[in-house]
């Protein structure tokens, strides 16, 4: 059972998704605003928020960039927009997943189940090494030639999942399947996006890579420049 908060204007969607998801085991409190969902996350802590965007004070984007600039809380997106120009500023403000309406509480359910797995699962006691790219996975931390990365939670994580295979080759479908949890399926373009941050971050591109190297239609392996 999970505490939820969950921001969303529609009365009517609002209703039967807390119906829904109390009826699945867990506890679950609402705003339908953007101003009092911030005061109740930063107030009550839920264990993961669901965010509408279309709320009537503010822009769901804008009220998930001020989330994370208070809390590391997961976060999952719930809009009718689906289109890359609406889901790259989501994902770019520091969401952990995100549905697409219409979609039943047994979908959403299932997508709180997978991120606070991500989010609470077991970490390997070892700090990871890969040329000057040290990963810390117990706390959550990465740093390059000694100077700490800023990573979203979801850029960590696969640059966790890269870092424990320095040399292999990994599939998008793989990183969608075992970071994003979606063995269904997902969009490619999700991790293409994550990766071109990912190397921003490390400072090279997709032209000059130094440790993040594609494989043409294969996949993405991270390795020692060295």
């Amino acid at each position: 059972m999970a505490d939820i908060l969950l921001i969303e204007d529609d009365v009517a969607i609002r209703t039967a998704l807390s119906r829904g998801l109390r009826d699945l085991g867990h506890a679950v409190s609402s705003s339908p605003t953007a101003l009092e969902g911030l005061r109740l996350a930063v107030q009550d802590r839920p264990d993961l928020i669901v965010l509408d965007l279309g709320l009537p004070d503010l822009d769901g984007v804008e009220l998930l960039r001020m989330l994370r600039a208070v809390s590391r809380v997961p976060v999952i997106v719930a809009t009718a927009r689906d289109g890359d120009a609406e889901m790259v500023p989501v994902l770019d403000a520091g969401a952990d997943d995100y549905v697409v309406k219409p979609y039943s509480a047994a979908q959403l359910d299932a997508r709180v189940r997978a991120v606070l797995r991500r989010a609470g699962g077991a970490a390997p006691e070892e700090p990871l090494q890969v040329g000057a790219l040290r990963v810390d996975p117990r706390a959550r931390t990465a740093t390059l030639d000694g100077a700490a990365l800023d990573l979203t939670p979801r850029e960590f994580d696969v640059l966790n999942y890269l870092a424990a295979r320095p040399g292999e080759v990994v599939t998008k479908r793989e990183l969608l399947t075992e970071v994003w949890q979606l063995p269904y399926g997902g969009a490619d373009k999700t991790v293409d996006v994550h990766l071109s941050w990912l190397r921003r971050k490390l400072g090279e591109t997709a032209a000059e890579p130094r440790y993040l190297h594609t494989v043409r239609g294969v996949g993405v392996k991270l390795v020692d420049p060295s």
